[in-house]
C-alpha cells in the first residue's frame, strides 16, 4: 500500500494530536501514526490526567482549542454522571477537586474526546499500532516512510512534511537530524546552572502512574508482592510526602494532590469513592532513564519501572505508616483501579516521559531567557514577563522543574517569568521537511523542565501542525517561511485568528472579540 499525504505526524502524543487537528483545519491531508492504541500522551496513556497548567488558564492562558477541550471535559461529566447540585452548577467544575490542577478527568475521558475530534476530520487518517518506521532520505529531505502495521502489512507513506511527535524524539536519529540529549555544558549554552561538562546521561526520570481508590477502612485489597520488591523499595526509598504536601489525607494532601474523581462531587452509584492518580517522587524511577541509547536496555528499564510503581502500591498497602493509628502500618483499603487503563497489572500503559531528545533548532531557549533568578541568586528577568520573542508561536508558564531520579543530578525548582514559544525552536537546523511537535523542540535540558507541560505541549503541537500545513499550501519549507519576515508575520496573524495567544499578558479568552486586537497590540503590530 502507498499513501500520499501532505503532513505525516509520527506519535499520537498530546502535541501530535493537537498538530493533526490544526493541520487538518487548513484542509491538508494528514496521517497520524502511533505505536500504541491510545491518543493524547500525557493526558491519557501516561496517566497525567490532572494537567499541569498556569494560574491564568481559566482566563485565556492557553489556546482556544486547548480551552475548548477543558470545557468539553466539564460538559462530559455533567452529561454522563450524576453530579451533586453544587458540582453541577460550578462553571469551573474540577471532577477530582485536585490541588495540582483546576481540572481533572479519567484518562479514558480525555482519550474519547480526542479520538472523537480526530474522527470528525475527514482529512485525518489515524493508523495505530505501527512498528518503528524506516525513512528514505534524499539529501536532507525525508522522501518516504515505510511503516509496519499491526497485521504485519507494510505501507509506504510519501509526505511533504513530517512532524516528530514521539515522546522521546525517536525520529531524530532515524533521519540524521542533529539533536541533543541530556544536559549540555555551561560552555555550550551559557546557562548559569548548566554543569561544567555535558552529561548526556542526565535525563529527567520517567514515572509510571497508577490509580487508587480509597475504599472503607477494614477492606483488604492488597496485591501480591511484586518481583524484586525489596530491591526496588531500597532503590526508590518509598515515602509519601513531597514538596508542599501536608499529610496523607486532607487539604493539600498526598491523596488530593492528583485526585481524579472526588466522591463529594457525585451522587452517582458509579462513583462511590475517591480515585486518585499517584505520580510522586516515590514512583519517579531511579534505576535508569529513557531513552538510554540502547533499545535492549530501554526494554529492561521499562519493565523495572513498571515493577517500581507496582512495588509502591504494595508498600502503600502494607508498610506505609498510618496517620490514624499510631504505630500501625499499611492502607490495605487502597484498591488498585485496574479498570482505569485496562492493563494486566493496573499500571499506566506508557511511562510519563519528562524529557526527550531535542532538536538543534534555529533558535534555542536557554535558562537565562526565562528564569527570574538562577540557582546562585542572580536575577535575569526583572519585568513581569520574560523577554519578548518576535517570532512567537505561543505562550506558556511553569516553573523550571528538574526532578532528581536515575542519575547523579540533583533536582531544581526555579521560578520563571511567563514566557513565549519561539517559532525558531520547532524548526531544526537540518532536515528541511521535519518539525518538532512535542517535548523535542529547541530547549535545553534545563528549559525543557518548564516547556514540557500539558498546555505548552498542546500549543507546540498546534503551532507545528499549522506551520506544516501553511508551508504545504504556500509551497515553501518551514525554514523558508521563517526566514521571510512578511511570510512569518502573515502566519503568526493566522495563528492569532485561530485563537493562539502569542504574547503575554494573556488574560483575555481567545473567544473574546477583543482577543485578536489585543494580541496584535502585544506583538507590536
Amino acid at each position: 500500500m502507498t499513501f500520499d499525504c501532505d503532513v505525516l505526524i509520527i506519535g499520537a502524543s498530546l502535541g501530535g494530536v493537537s498538530a493533526a487537528l490544526s493541520a487538518a483545519d487548513l484542509g491538508v491531508s494528514v496521517i497520524l501514526a502511533d505505536t500504541g492504541g491510545w491518543v493524547g500522551g500525557q493526558l491519557t496513556s501516561q496517566g497525567v490526567c490532572t494537567p499541569d497548567e498556569n494560574e491564568w488558564i481559566e482566563l485565556g492562558g492557553g489556546t482556544r482549542s486547548y480551552l475548548r477541550l477543558r470545557t468539553r471535559v466539564r460538559e462530559y461529566y455533567r452529561s454522563n454522571y450524576r453530579l451533586s447540585p453544587q458540582a453541577f452548577q460550578n462553571p469551573l467544575l474540577n471532577p477530582g477537586n485536585c490541588w495540582v490542577s483546576r481540572i481533572s478527568a479519567e484518562p479514558k475521558v480525555f482519550h474519547a474526546l480526542l479520538l472523537a475530534d480526530i474522527a470528525s476530520c475527514n482529512n485525518i487518517r489515524l493508523i495505530r499500532y505501527v512498528k518503528t518506521p524506516d525513512f528514505s532520505m534524499i539529501g536532507s529531505r525525508i522522501d518516504s516512510v515505510l511503516i509496519r502495521m499491526e497485521n504485519y502489512e507494510t505501507a509506504l507513506l510519501r509526505p511533504q512534511i513530517v512532524l516528530d511527535a514521539t515522546e522521546t524524539g525517536e525520529l531524530l536519529p532515524l533521519t540524521d537530524t542533529e539533536y541533543v540529549i541530556g544536559a549540555e555544558s555551561r560552555q555550550e549554552t551559557g546557562e548559569p546552572d548548566a554543569p561544567e561538562r555535558a552529561h548526556p546521561e542526565w535525563v529527567q526520570p520517567f514515572t509510571f502512574p497508577f490509580g487508587l481508590e480509597l475504599r472503607p477502612k477494614g477492606e483488604n485489597h492488597v496485591i501480591p508482592k511484586p518481583p524484586y520488591y525489596e530491591k526496588l523499595k531500597a532503590l526508590q526509598k518509598y515515602h509519601v510526602l513531597d514538596g508542599a504536601m501536608r499529610g496523607m489525607f486532607g487539604e493539600l494532601s498526598w491523596w488530593s494532590y492528583r485526585r481524579v474523581l472526588a466522591a463529594e462531587n457525585f451522587v452517582d452509584p458509579a462513583i462511590p469513592y475517591d480515585i486518585a492518580m499517584i505520580n510522586t517522587g516515590s514512583n519517579d524511577f531511579k534505576g535508569g532513564v529513557l531513552p538510554s541509547g540502547n533499545s535492549r536496555r530501554d526494554r529492561d528499564i521499562f519493565i523495572r519501572g513498571r515493577l517500581a510503581s507496582l512495588g509502591y502500591v504494595y508498600w502503600l498497602q502494607t508498610e506505609c505508616p498510618r496517620e490514624d493509628e499510631g504505630s500501625a502500618y499499611g492502607y490495605p483499603e487502597l484498591r488498585l483501579v485496574t479498570e482505569l487503563f485496562n492493563t494486566p497489572d493496573g499500571i499506566a500503559p506508557a511511562p510519563y516521559i519528562r524529557e526527550s531528545r531535542r532538536i538543534k533548532a534555529i533558535k534555542t531557549i536557554r535558562e537565562q531567557d526565562i528564569v527570574r533568578t538562577d540557582g546562585s541568586g542572580v536575577t535575569w528577568q526583572r519585568d513581569e514577563f520574560a523577554e519578548h520573542q518576535p517570532d512567537s508561536c505561543g505562550i506558556g508558564h511553569y516553573w523550571l522543574d528538574i526532578h532528581s531520579g536515575g542519575t547523579s543530578e540533583t533536582g531544581r525548582f526555579l521560578n520563571t517569568a511567563p514566557f513565549q514559544i519561539p517559532t525558531g525552536a520547532i524548526i531544526p537546523g537540518t532536515t528541511e521537511n521535519l518539525l518538532a511537535a512535542c517535548k523535542n523542540i529547541g530547549v535545553t535540558h534545563l528549559t525543557n523542565g518548564a516547556y514540557r507541560l500539558h498546555p505548552i505541549e498542546w500549543n507546540i503541537g498546534e503551532a507545528a501542525g499549522f506551520l506544516a500545513a501553511w508551508s504545504v499550501k504556500n509551497r515553501k519549507t518551514p525554514a523558508e517561511l521563517y526566514s521571510t519576515p512578511s511570510a512569518l508575520r502573515q502566519w503568526q496573524r493566522a495563528l492569532i485568528r485561530r485563537g493562539v495567544p502569542l504574547s503575554w499578558p494573556s488574560k483575555i479568552d481567545p473567544n473574546d472579540p477583543a482577543f485578536e486586537r489585543t494580541q496584535f497590540s502585544h506583538m507590536g503590530w
